[in-house]
């Protein structure tokens, strides 16, 4: 059997997570989501949007 060579820490973290930081982090993500909501409502076949990410990670990670 392997032994694992790292810890895995217990969850959920016992270190405040909601800081100003984060929040303002929170605040643009969710800005950036809805612009994304919005135009990807004007795809007319939103499948291709979601084919060409998986393009991409593939040559990401091809290099």
């Amino acid at each position: 059997m392997l032994t694992p060579t790292y810890l895995i820490q217990p969850l959920p973290p016992q270190a405040e997570i909601e800081t100003v930081p984060v929040l303002r982090a929170l605040v643009e993500a969710n800005k950036a989501l809805a612009e994304l909501k919005g135009r990807a409502a004007t795809i007319p076949n939103q499948g291709i949007l979601i084919d060409t990410l998986a393009l991409q990670e593939g040559v990401t990670t091809r290099k």
